[in-house]
């Protein structure tokens, strides 16, 4: 009964170590097919930032296009966004 419990918690730890190696390297791959775009999200859909008081990342800006508020976009593609108030940025405003 012992060796049974001691096998199924090597596999659970195995899995849990599987499984955080892998989460690690999804920032690292996403930052090679992706880039940090200002002024391109809707209200509520940046990524990270914001120029509104107490905005200060994924989701929280209240502001539509905000140019101090980034979203990931295809590397290469943010200038090319146009919005209703403007080209996205690869910097803030």
């Amino acid at each position: 009964m012992t060796t049974r419990r001691s096998f199924n918690a090597t596999m659970l730890a195995a899995a849990v170590a599987a499984v955080a190696s892998t989460a690690a390297l999804a920032p690292v791959a996403e930052a090679a097919t992706k880039e940090k775009c200002y002024g391109v999200s809707k209200a509520g859909q940046n990524d990270c930032a914001s120029s509104v008081a107490g905005s200060t990342c994924a989701g929280t800006s209240t502001v539509n296009y905000d140019k101090k508020a980034w979203k990931y976009v295809k590397k290469g593609t943010c200038t090319t966004i146009s919005t209703p108030k403007g080209k996205g940025s690869l910097t803030p405003a």
